[in-house]
């Protein structure tokens, strides 16, 4: 890895307009024993992302690797959710004045603010999901106590794209984001050329609707929140005759669930975590979830606090793959009688052949890794 030194400064002000109060923490006492050798001294909070601890995808993912963490270790925890991207700097601020130790922001969204507060505060860890510490103008910055925990979700995607290719019945597979921003183009990266790598294999010309990866231009909702923008534009691919859609928008993603629903044949691939258990309350939910791109969020964060709360934390970047198993594709649950046992088959294979190096996913917006 390069040489890693603090940032004396973030020039100008923040890249984001941040408002003088945030949420406030929610506070909890460490529980349960410590086998796997953290501190009851311990503190260990986390800021979420505009989307929420309830998005049913990777803040909700995050939030649960914190939750077992406090189980697991006993260490005390705390957390500020962000409705707004105006709370994003006030949330991080009360975490720090609440005395934690370490502090997990999660998303892309939040590295300016990240890189801002642990420069301001170097005795305060931080570790940040699905990115590394960006400066005030959004230029990536190595600081001593910031670990990045990332994921090459292109090799996952690969594999849902694959998948998706195999299985539609339209020959036209689809997916949409909420920003344009390289957390969320990496899973549209990866899916599109694993439908490319069926035609490639099979002959086939499965459509791939809604991104071009050469010209990395696509279809976006421009927010992660609005479910009703993810139905609208799912409601679109459906009628365009794409049977699967994925969406890559957060708690948006419900509104391409809700447009499945509405029509017979339609599937969705889920991304962050598993669709159909995070659905589990809805049946009909789970009914249309093909399969999920997972990034094994709750693993990491869990990791990452266990080894600072043993003494131990560096800012090496934790980089999940296919290989360490921090990504990877969900099982087909209600839908796999609709997955042909050779297809199957082949993505095992795929998958192998993706860690052996025998096939390369390549994505811009793939960790770099040390």
């Amino acid at each position: 890895m390069k040489s890693i030194t603090r940032a004396l400064a973030l020039v100008g002000a923040g890249a984001l307009t941040l408002a003088a109060c945030g949420t406030a923490p929610e506070e909890t006492a460490g529980g349960g024993g410590s086998d796997a050798g953290g501190s009851t001294d311990y503190k260990a909070c986390m800021v979420s992302d505009s989307g929420g601890f309830d998005d049913k995808s990777f803040n909700e993912s995050s939030h649960n690797g914190l939750v077992a963490a406090e189980k697991n270790l006993g260490v005390e925890t705390a957390t500020s959710e962000s409705k707004t991207v105006s709370d994003f700097e006030p949330n991080v601020n009360n975490m720090v004045t609440q005395g934690c130790d370490l502090i997990v922001t999660v998303g892309f969204l939040l590295a300016p603010t990240t890189g801002k507060a642990a420069t301001a505060n170097p005795d305060t860890d931080f570790a940040i999901v699905d990115s590394t510490a960006q400066d005030a103008d959004g230029n990536p910055i190595e600081v001593d106590n910031v670990k990045p925990i990332e994921f090459d979700t292109a090799q996952a995607a690969f594999l849902a794209g694959y998948v998706a290719a195999g299985t539609s019945t339209t020959g036209k597979v689809a997916t949409y984001g909420g920003m344009n921003i390289p957390t969320v183009t990496i899973f549209m990266d990866g899916f599109v050329d694993g439908v490319a790598h069926y035609n490639e294999v099979h002959g086939t010309d499965v459509q791939a609707l809604g991104w071009d990866k050469e010209k990395q231009e696509g279809s976006f909702t421009g927010d992660f929140e609005d479910q009703s923008k993810g139905k609208a534009v799912s409601d679109e691919f459906y009628n365009a005759g794409a049977d699967i859609v994925m969406p890559v928008a957060g708690p948006v993603g419900a509104g391409t669930i809700a447009s499945a629903k509405e029509g017979e044949g339609r599937m969705v691939v889920w991304v962050d975590a598993d669709g159909y258990e995070t659905n589990s309350a809805d049946s009909e939910a789970q009914s249309v979830i093909l399969t999920s791109v997972m990034k094994e969020m709750s693993v990491a964060v869990e990791d990452v606090i266990t080894g600072a709360s043993g003494g131990e934390f560096d800012a090496t970047p934790y980089v999940g793959t296919l290989e360490n198993e921090g990504v990877g594709l969900a099982p087909y649950h209600d839908l796999e009688s609709e997955v042909p046992a050779e297809l199957q088959d082949e993505v095992e294979q795929l998958r192998q052949d993706i860690i052996d190096g025998k096939v390369t996913v390549q994505s811009d917006a793939s960790p770099k890794g040390d």
